[in-house]
């Protein structure tokens, strides 16, 4: 199955294969993992505008942590939280938002704000009701696989992740009901990228295996985005803290890249940018 070549995001083109995309991550959660999360608006402008400077191509929004064992929190919450910095910076960078939300409700008030992008982590498996709002409003959407909690894909099953016998045909499994969810819905096959969903209801085992065997994505015939930035997986590996962890997430995007990765979703913006571009230099020509 052929890629889609382009993907047009608000005033942006994403024009796949001619280079790997940066997305650079905004947290404005204080549960993050990362430790990277931010309340203060202005903090946030500013590291918006840090991240433009050092050549990321779309900025991630979320204000919810997706940390193991955190608590969800209120749609009113949410809002709340990612509300005033979208309406801000909708206004003053020069490239895409997108929302990191599984949520409809804060979906539409985000793309009513200038939100040129929803990612869902749930992959339609929480709110199938995304895929309607992202068909009527003509945006890109990522559909994450989450092993975590597969809801209405896979109500039946109970097994332990550590008990799949290859988490690569689960992952695609569970991406190929997000995709067929999508365009039923009437989302035009263009408008959706994929992501194997790293550190989501996996083994960090597992999460290597992944980053090992990308390329099998291809057979979905989507833009692939890896999220492999300070997770777990790198943790695992060099027992380091998550401020610490920028050379393993360097080797996990070169790797990713090489594996057929179209968009890399990273917090330490300059330094993925060069490992994008001499990547992109090897792998692409």
């Amino acid at each position: 199955m052929s890629e889609p070549n382009v993907t047009r995001c608000g005033d942006t083109e994403f024009r796949w294969g001619e280079r790997t995309y940066v997305m650079g991550i905004i947290n404005v959660s204080p549960e993050s993992f990362s430790g990277d999360g931010l309340s203060n608006v202005e903090a946030i402008l500013a590291q918006a505008q840090r991240f433009v400077e050092e050549g990321a191509d779309i900025l991630d929004i979320g204000g919810e942590s997706t940390r193991p064992g955190s608590s969800p929190i209120s749609i009113d919450e949410e809002i709340r939280r990612v509300l005033p910095v979208l309406e801000r910076l909708a206004g003053t960078v020069s490239v895409p938002l997108s929302v990191d939300t599984y949520k409809s409700e804060v979906a539409v008030r985000a793309l009513d704000a200038g939100t040129a992008m929803l990612n869902d982590q749930c992959g339609l498996k929480h709110d199938p009701r995304l895929a309607e709002l992202t068909a009527e409003r003509n945006v890109p959407i990522i559909l994450m696989s989450n092993q975590r909690d597969k809801g209405d894909y896979d109500a039946q099953s109970q097994r332990d992740t550590a008990l799949y016998e290859d988490v690569m045909a689960e992952v695609i499994a569970s991406l190929k009901w997000s995709i067929e969810t999508a365009i039923s819905a009437g989302v035009p096959r263009e408008n959706i990228i994929i992501d194997p969903g790293i550190g989501f209801g996996k083994t960090w085992q597992q999460d290597i295996e992944l980053v090992r065997r990308l390329a099998e994505l291809k057979e979905l015939g989507q833009p692939i985005l890896l999220g492999t930035s300070r997770k777990s997986l790198i943790k695992m590996v060099l027992n380091l803290p998550a401020s610490e962890r920028v050379e393993g997430t360097a080797a996990t995007v070169a790797i990713g890249i090489a594996n057929g990765a179209d968009i890399v979703r990273v917090h330490d913006v300059r330094q993925m940018v060069r490992v994008c571009r001499m990547t992109d230099a090897i792998v692409r020509g």
